[in-house]
């Protein structure tokens, strides 16, 4: 189970690192875009987009905890999300 603890240790240490962030705007305004971790502060984080559309933008680490955001990290290889997807509770029921 990862916290926020761990979730902005764990930005911390991938600042510079190219980044894929997935989220919402509302009324069905999905976005993807490339980044780069700029800086990691207390209660937020920075990106830098590859992009011109938007220079930067912050969020917050809760908005990470509670996908509203999915970070993916590039590791070499390829990406990876920095939040485990949840796992599948719902339980069948047997007929």
């Amino acid at each position: 189970m990862i916290n926020i603890a761990n979730l902005k240790s764990g930005i911390e240490e991938k600042v510079g690192q190219k980044v894929i962030i997935k989220g919402s705007r509302g009324r069905s305004k999905v976005f993807e875009k490339e980044a780069t971790i700029e800086k990691a502060y207390p209660c937020f984080f920075r990106v830098k987009y590859e992009d011109d559309t938007i220079k930067n933008e912050s969020f917050s680490y809760t908005d990470v905890l509670t996908r509203t955001i999915d970070v993916s990290v590039f590791d070499g290889e390829g990406y990876y999300s920095l939040v485990p997807p949840m796992p599948d509770t719902k339980k069948t029921r047997a007929v």
